[in-house]
């Protein structure tokens, strides 16, 4: 089995730590990462106190079926969008008992880039229960594995500010 790089399992465990604090569990929705946020938080030990589940929704009927984002969303925006991102980190909630989620939906590489969508387009969101959903774009360099790694590191500095930020007043 390949171990995780410090560079991920640093700030996974502090993504752990920061949501301990707050109370909440997480789930993830990967696209283009392909589940590698999921298995840098459970890299952790004693991850199970936090991790709820995490969804590896490669295609677009996965996206569909087990986060909930509307066919029509995917065809009017693409799979490599905000909405869709939004709409991932909302599902992921929704389709979970997490209070905290991150999803990711990108271009790895080395192929599938085109005209305002190249290699390394990232689009990240972080919905958090009761507050805004955030999202993010990025576009990454170098081969698939740095855009996915890059990818993922960005993801959990989302969620360990996600974590950080105060609960809603009741």
């Amino acid at each position: 089995m390949t171990r995780l790089p410090a560079a991920l399992t640093r700030p996974a465990a502090a993504v752990l730590a920061a949501c301990r604090v707050a109370g909440l569990m997480v789930a993830t929705a990967e696209s283009c990462t392909g589940g590698l946020v999921a298995a840098a938080l459970t890299a952790v030990a004693g991850s199970s106190d936090v991790v709820d589940r995490g969804f590896v929704t490669y295609s677009n009927r996965a996206k569909t079926e087990m986060l909930g984002v509307p066919p029509a969303l995917l065809a009017a925006h693409g799979a490599v969008s905000e909405p869709v991102a939004r709409a991932m980190a909302e599902g992921a909630l929704a389709h979970s008992a997490a209070q905290l989620a991150v999803a990711i939906t990108g271009i790895a590489g080395p192929g599938g880039g085109g005209p305002g969508k190249p290699v390394g387009l990232v689009h990240f969101a972080c919905a958090r229960a009761e507050l805004p959903t955030r999202s993010r774009c990025e576009i990454f360099a170098g081969d698939r594995d740095a855009v996915r790694r890059q990818a993922a590191a960005v993801a959990l500095a989302m969620l360990k500010d996600a974590a950080a930020s105060p609960a809603p007043s009741p």
